[in-house]
């Protein structure tokens, strides 16, 4: 079953985005593409919020970020709640980002994971489930953290489940 999968990116990241939204579309996900479109600079926080707060929201199960070194997508995603966005480099990034925090987003450099490398993260990353367990306490106390500084509502919105892991990934 495909999971909605959201992508954006800046100038920086749009080849690469490109490449993964073909990717991913002929791996019958159902993905949605807000842009940018061309390699006109343009403002990474202009894409970045638009990913950040569909999975926010809900309205996506996961979310893909890209620019040309990541850190600046990093850094405005992990700004909304229920958001964990992981910069990842390498395929062990990738599962690590899953099993231990859960990432719901994933952020790449596009001036440093090429075409084929990206394919691979992005494969591991949404075949890899959340480990739970310890790594739920930990998460827990994430959330905790963010109600007291007020960056968590109280009550958050269920998680996706089932449709957030495909089925017959690798488990």
């Amino acid at each position: 079953m495909p999971i909605r999968i959201v992508i954006g990116s800046d100038h920086g990241g749009v080849e690469l985005k490109d490449s993964l939204v073909e990717y991913l579309r002929q791996q019958g996900e159902d993905v949605l593409d807000v842009g940018t479109h061309g390699s006109a600079p343009v403002d990474y926080p202009d894409f970045g919020k638009l990913v950040a707060d569909k999975v926010s929201r809900g309205e996506a199960h996961r979310g893909i970020l890209l620019c040309t070194n990541g850190i600046g997508m990093s850094i405005l995603a992990n700004k909304y709640p229920r958001v964990r966005a992981a910069l990842v480099a390498d395929a062990i990034g990738a599962r690590m980002s899953r099993e231990h925090l859960d990432a719901n987003i994933l952020i790449m450099g596009g001036g440093f994971v090429g075409k084929f490398l990206a394919r691979e993260i992005v494969k591991v990353w949404l075949e890899t489930p959340f480990a739970g367990g310890r790594h739920q306490r930990r998460l827990a106390k994430i959330a905790a953290i963010e109600r007291e500084v007020g960056l968590r509502e109280p009550e958050a919105p269920p998680a996706p489940t089932a449709a957030a892991t495909r089925s017959g990934s690798k488990e």
